[in-house]
């Protein structure tokens, strides 16, 4: 759908021209991102999040590069190398904590960003493929960020590679040649340290290379928006440049802001003490725990406490790894015709119910398995596959939607209170 004011590209310098007629670069950006692209003219601050998250991973990439530069993967000098860095790099200490505090800003920010895509539906037709796209990014970005966890090579480092890596060695027949695969001898050491930092320093540009796809996916179809109502007409839109990209900004500053108190103020608030203890293979911690962003997962895989027909180990590895890989069937599991939940009362409540549920998964992850907490870990973990498995297929036959607006521009006009075409044509 073309509109006037998305006017094509038209370079005005020699300079331009020429590069316009070899390598249309500046055109792809002007169409992509720039006055060229119309977008839906109400989208709120929760569509700020995927500029934000691209933000994230260019910070991670550039001060990791830099890390990399000072970093020796090898067990003997591992610990010490990041200690050096702190201490002996210029503004080392500023990199690597930036860099730490980046991962837990960068996977709060995507949890924020699928949030807002379960709450406004946008892993519905015509948008599956971006959502498909999206659950791949963050599978690449769990397996980045616990490759990079390992790296400091603190005892939670070493002990948190040693037990999720051991989990592999539930699977039959094959598992303990897997983990010995993965690791490159019988426990962590030196080959597990070297290949975890190569791929760590890998596969952020994969992830890059998958963002891009991401961003072309959502192109075709173009952006959802809060109503989950199509664009009808040129009144529908407004120019991806300057609203959107000032809107941006503002994102950008409030996380920024939020980025430099974690940095300057409480640079350790969301890492674990233990991990500034060299690891040591003879001494266990009291309580291997991994990063917050992993917490749910982590509560997922110890709740099963019992053999049924498989070990119970098993049936946590593969819980675990199921609660992502769900993901990539709520196109099809959620029918209804209906994207937003502002319209879905229903969905819109167990919805809530699911926030609270993860909420809880993230508690008893980070808590002491005990008797309590191992009951609340299993019914919240039974409720998270319930939740995408029974409730949503019923919930989206059963429902009652609310009534849908006609147009983006009615239900903004509504919303600001002005009058609708549709109610100016009545009047008339």
């Amino acid at each position: 759908m073309s509109f006037p004011w998305a006017k094509h590209y038209e370079p005005k310098q020699p300079l331009m021209r020429w590069l316009d007629e070899k390598l249309p670069l500046p055109r792809l950006v002007y169409n992509a991102v720039g006055a060229g692209y119309p977008v839906p003219r109400n989208l709120n601050y929760f569509w700020n999040f995927g500029v934000l998250a691209g933000m994230a991973l260019t910070l991670q990439i550039v001060t990791g590069i830099v890390l990399a530069m000072h970093f020796a993967a090898n067990g003997q000098v591992a610990f010490g190398s990041v200690e050096s860095i702190m201490r002996d790099v210029n503004a080392g200490w500023f990199l690597r904590y930036a860099h730490a505090n980046g991962a837990s800003m960068f996977l709060a920010v995507v949890y924020i960003h699928i949030g807002r895509g379960l709450y406004y539906g946008s892993y519905k037709a015509p948008r599956e493929m971006v959502w498909l796209l999206g659950v791949v990014i963050f599978l690449l970005m769990m397996a980045t960020a616990f490759m990079g966890y390992v790296l400091p090579w603190g005892q939670m480092s070493f002990w948190g590679a040693q037990v999720i890596t051991g989990f592999f060695s539930a699977i039959p027949l094959v598992g303990e040649s897997i983990r010995v695969w993965l690791l490159g001898g019988f426990a962590p050491d030196n080959a597990a340290l070297n290949r975890f930092f190569s791929l760590h320093y890998l596969l952020p540009f994969v992830t890059m290379g998958v963002i891009i796809m991401h961003i072309w996916a959502l192109h075709i179809p173009g952006s959802g928006n809060p109503t989950g109502v199509s664009v009808k007409g040129e009144q529908d839109t407004v120019p991806f440049h300057p609203y959107y990209t000032a809107k941006d900004a503002v994102g950008v500053g409030v996380f920024m802001l939020i980025f430099a108190a974690l940095i300057f103020f409480s640079p350790n608030l969301l890492g674990h003490p233990d991990n500034y203890i060299e690891a040591n293979p003879l001494s266990t911690p009291a309580h291997i725990v991994p990063e917050w962003y992993f917490l749910p997962f982590y509560a997922i895989l110890k709740s099963f406490t019992a053999d049924f027909i498989l070990p119970a180990k098993l049936w946590g590895v593969l819980a675990m790894f199921g609660s992502i890989l769900l993901l990539f069937f709520l196109p099809w599991l959620d029918s209804s015709p209906v994207r937003s939940a502002n319209y879905r009362p229903k969905y819109r409540l167990f919805l809530i119910v699911l926030l609270f549920d993860v909420i809880l998964l993230g508690y008893v992850g980070g808590a002491e398995a005990n008797a309590r907490n191992v009951i609340l870990g299993q019914i919240a973990s039974a409720y998270y596959f319930a939740h995408f498995l029974i409730i949503l297929p019923l919930v989206a036959r059963s429902e009652r939607p609310r009534p849908l607006p006609n147009s983006i521009t009615e239900a903004v006009l509504a919303k600001h209170g002005g009058t609708s075409p549709a109610q100016t044509a009545m009047a008339h």
